[in-house]
C-alpha cells in the first residue's frame, strides 16, 4: 500500500485532520534535524576541521542523501517503527492519540535543546508513540513485543558497539600511523574527518529519516480511516519531503548540542575526531542493514567516549557524560509518560 502525491494533496485539501498530522509530523522531522543532526558534525567543528557554517551545510546535504539512498535500498527501519505499536481500532481516536504523541515529542526535544542536552529523538519518538498507544488501547496490549524488542536490541547495540568500536578504530589508527611524523598527518586527518563527518551525517539521515517516514505513513493512513494497514511502500515524494525538512532543520544548526558533544565531553585531536566518526558510521550502517532502529545520538556520543577512554580514562569529562546518561535514562519513561498523558488529554478534549 502507498499514497501518490496527487491523492495526498487532494486529501490534504479536504481533510483538516490530515493537515494537523502532517504539520506535527514534519515538525518532529524538523526538530530532529535541528537537535539530533548537530551530533554528526560536532567533532568536525571541535577539531576545527571545518567551520560551523560549512559543517552545517555539509550535514544538511548528506542528511538529505542518507534519507534518500538508504530508504531506496532498505526500508526495514521504517517498517519496524510503523508496526511497533497498535493504533488500530477507531481511526479518529487513533489519529488524535498519534497527534498527541507527536506534540509531546516536540515538547521533549525542544526542552532538551534548550538545556543543551543531546537526548535521542529516536527514543523520544519511540517512547512518545508507545505511551500514546497504551493510552489509546487502555493497556500494554497496544505494544507489539516482537517489534519493540528490536528497539532494545538497537539500544544495546548503539551503546556497546559505539564505545568499543571507538576504542578499536582509534587504536587501529594509532597503530598504522605510529611511525609517521604527526605534523604531516594533521592535514591528512583534517580531510579524512571531513569525509567521515559527511558519512556520519549520511547515516543520521539513513536511520532517523526512516523512523519519521514510518510515522508519517501511519498518520496518512489513519487520516484516511485505514487503521489496520500493516504494510506500505514509501513513495518518492515523501522521501524527498522528509529529506528537505530534515535538512532545513539541520541548516538552522544546534550550537548548544555541538558544544556539549564535541567540545565539553572530550577534547579531541583530528585523528581522534576521524576515529569517532568512523566508529559511529560503522555502527549505524550495521544497524541499518539489520533493520534495527538505533539512536544516532547514543552511537556518536559513545564512540567519542570510547576514543577518549582509549587514550586515558580521565580524558573523558564524566560529569558531562553523567548529565547525558541521566537524560537518556529519563527519555523513555519521561517522554512515554508525556505521550500517555497528552493522548489521554487530547482524546478527552477532541
Amino acid at each position: 500500500m502507498t499514497v501518490t502525491l496527487t491523492d495526498y494533496l487532494q486529501q490534504l485539501i479536504s481533510n483538516p485532520a490530515l493537515i494537523i498530522t502532517t504539520v506535527l509530523t514534519l515538525g518532529v522531522v524538523f526538530v530532529n534535524g535541528w537537535t539530533d543532526a548537530p551530533n554528526a558534525i560536532a567533532t568536525c567543528i571541535s577539531t576545527r576541521s571545518l567551520s560551523p557554517r560549512i559543517s552545517i551545510i555539509m550535514a544538511a546535504i548528506f542528511n538529505f542523501l542518507g534519507v534518500l539512498v538508504m530508504t531506496l535500498l532498505n526500508a526495514t527501519v521504517a517498517q519496524t517503527i510503523y508496526n511497533m505499536v497498535d493504533f488500530g481500532g477507531n481511526s479518529h481516536d487513533a489519529l488524535v492519540a498519534l497527534c498527541a504523541a507527536l506534540f509531546s515529542i516536540v515538547l521533549w526535544a525542544t526542552a532538551a535543546w534548550w538545556f543543551g542536552i543531546p537526548t535521542s529523538e529516536s527514543h523520544a519518538l519511540i517512547a512518545g508513540i508507545t505511551g500514546a498507544a497504551i493510552a489509546l488501547q487502555g493497556g500494554i496490549g497496544g505494544v507489539n513485543p516482537s517489534e519493540w524488542v528490536k528497539v532494545l536490541y538497537g539500544l544495546v547495540l548503539s551503546l556497546l558497539m559505539g564505545f568499543f568500536m571507538g576504542v578499536f578504530v582509534v587504536k587501529t589508527v594509532e597503530f598504522i600511523c605510529r611511525g609517521f611524523d604527526r605534523k604531516k598527518t594533521v592535514e591528512v586527518f583534517r580531510y579524512a574527518q571531513i569525509a567521515s563527518g559527511a558519512g556520519m551525517a549520511f547515516m543520521h539521515g539513513a536511520q532517523d529519516g526512516q523512523k519519521f517516514m514510518g510515522v508519517f505513513m501511519l498518520s496518512v493512513f489513519l487520516a484516511q480511516g485505514q487503521a489496520n494497514a500493516t504494510e506500505f511502500v514509501i513513495p518518492m515524494w515523501l522521501i524527498i519531503l522528509c529529506s528537505i525538512v530534515m535538512a532545513l532543520g539541520t541548516s538552522i544548526g544546534g550550537y548548544r548540542i555541538i558544544k556539549a558533544v564535541g567540545m565539553d565531553m572530550v577534547k579531541l585531536e583530528k585523528y581522534q575526531g576521524f576515529s569517532a566518526d568512523m566508529a559511529a558510521v560503522i555502527s549505524l550502517f550495521t544497524a541499518s542493514v539489520l533493520g534495527l532502529p538505533v539512536s544516532t545520538t547514543h552511537t556518536k556520543t559513545t564512540s567519542i567516549m570510547g576514543v577518549g577512554a582509549a587514550k586515558r580514562i580521565t580524558s573523558v569529562n564524566w560529569g558531562v557524560v553523567k548529565e547525558m546518561v541521566i537524560a537518556w535514562v529519563l527519555t523513555f519513561p519521561g517522554c512515554g509518560l508525556l505521550g500517555f498523558l497528552m493522548a489521554w488529554l487530547f482524546m478527552l478534549v477532541f
